[in-house]
């Protein structure tokens, strides 16, 4: 597989040059774009950069050299996947919660790109080596829809879309609380937490980035609220940062939301429910949709009344 070219503007604001990358190429991790920067494969202007944290003016141009993925080392596993779509560019999928999407530290094995190696062997080496295919990903516990790509051109169109914001992704939250209004729009910036990296906040206006989301009440309980949620910007934990900031959390959340749990559940209750996407040679928009989890949908039987514990 040969190495590629990726040309991209700098946005108006700049910043620094590594949390750029990874904000315009989302399959990256951020650990592998600054080692890219490094090794000299990133050009500001025509210039090699080699300091990750190079500030950008704004409106710079900026060309990045991908070396063909090193052998994969992944190893499939037979794991049971709920396919909602499959064609021969892409494959969608209904991830169970509590199911990790990529191999990181402490989730070596068991993870949704083991299982879609073993369904779709050609995945290996189509983006990231270690995550062949991932075109996006969703918190461990975070239930509902999520793509993989079959092929290099698929991987780098499905992606464009997602960097233009042309995916509509909706998903389903149900939260501690009632929000201030049946319906609203919040925008903050949000950034690393300062007080504890591995979690991310609002944070003041210049210092993070811009994160949109709207919300609407589809069912409202005693305690808790079922919303309808539209992230029309894809930072990292955003809805459970935006909820939680507006004083109703995901329920369930034990990051973001109350120490003591609302309901007797063992995970967040987020659900990406629908996506709506252009594959690859078609010219108009797909839907997907994805069902509930059962979980998910016994809590909310119980709050109902239909049940006497979730």
């Amino acid at each position: 597989m040969n190495e590629r070219l990726v040309h991209i503007s700098t946005p108006s604001n700049g910043g620094r040059l590594d949390h750029v990358l990874v904000e315009a190429l989302g399959d990256l991790s951020r650990s592998r774009i600054q080692r890219l920067i490094r090794q000299g494969e990133v050009r500001v202007n025509g210039q090699p950069v080699l300091k990750t944290g190079f500030k950008l003016e704004g409106g710079e141009q900026i060309e990045i050299r991908l070396p063909p993925p090193l052998p994969s080392s992944l190893i499939p596993e037979s794991i049971p996947l709920d396919v909602i779509y499959e064609d021969a560019n892409l494959l969608v999928v209904n991830k169970a919660p509590g199911m990790v999407v990529h191999p990181s530290a402490g989730h070596e094995s068991g993870t949704m790109v083991h299982a879609v190696l073993a369904h779709a062997p050609d995945l290996q080496g189509v983006g990231e080596v270690r995550r062949p295919g991932v075109v996006h990903r969703l918190d461990k516990d975070t239930s509902g829809l999520i793509m993989f790509a079959k092929n290099d051109a698929a991987h780098q169109y499905l992606q464009e879309q997602f960097k233009d914001r042309t995916v509509k992704k909706t998903y389903l939250a149900l939260v501690d609380g009632h929000p201030p209004t049946p319906t609203g729009r919040i925008e903050t910036e949000i950034g690393r937490d300062e007080k504890n990296r591995k979690r991310m906040a609002v944070i003041p206006d210049g210092k993070g980035r811009a994160a949109m989301t709207l919300y609407k009440t589809l069912e409202k309980f005693e305690g808790h609220t079922l919303l309808e949620v539209h992230p029309l910007t894809g930072r990292t934990h955003q809805i459970r940062v935006h909820l939680a900031f507006i004083g109703c959390p995901v329920s369930g959340d034990r990051v973001y939301g109350h120490r003591r749990r609302s309901l007797p559940i063992e995970r967040q209750m987020l659900h990406a429910s629908q996506i709506e996407v252009r594959l690859p040679g078609e010219t108009m928009l797909r839907v997907f949709h994805a069902p509930l989890a059962d979980d998910f949908e016994h809590a909310l039987s119980y709050l109902r009344g239909d049940l006497l514990e979730p």
